[in-house]
């Protein structure tokens, strides 16, 4: 990061940032083309979770390369002035490395839509229909690196 200042070390509260934000944006890469999707997620213990149909190009380009990059950030603030070189931004956000790892077992399925349902709500667990749990592609993200910043 070229400005230290705004480089977050802490892990604590790098998490912070991905506990509070409802989207992730997940970067693949198929045969030198880019793509970036926005998704919700969960997250537990260093690993992102999702959820998605089973056909689709974002399951496409993850089976033939399941590295991927990822940004979540937090709470945007502009901050106006009366000269426009005088604007700033006020935000905190993360940019990440990880594997992609697809999730067959319908029990660790049902583990994995909870994280990501508990993401978005108070409640902690769900009842999910045993056909929809088996049509469903759940995928994880194990996190390598991540870097964050935040600038005030």
């Amino acid at each position: 990061m070229r400005k230290k200042e705004y480089q977050i070390t802490d892990f604590r509260e790098i998490e912070k940032i991905i506990k509070s934000s409802l989207i992730c944006r997940l970067g693949l890469c198929n045969d030198n083309v880019p793509y970036v999707v926005p998704l919700n997620f969960g997250y537990k213990d260093k690993v992102l979770y999702f959820h998605s149909a089973a056909e689709g190009k974002k399951i496409e380009y993850i089976r033939k390369n399941n590295n991927v990059c990822f940004e979540i950030e937090g709470p945007v603030q502009i901050i106006e002035a009366e000269n426009a070189c005088n604007w700033a931004t006020k935000y905190s956000s993360i940019i990440g490395w990880g594997i992609v790892n697809f999730v067959s077992d319908p029990r660790e399925k049902k583990i994995a839509l909870d994280i990501i349902m508990k993401h978005h709500s108070k409640k902690t667990a769900w009842k999910y229909n045993e056909t929809s749990v088996k049509k469903v592609c759940i995928f994880k993200v194990i996190i390598n690196k991540v870097d964050g910043k935040k600038v005030v």
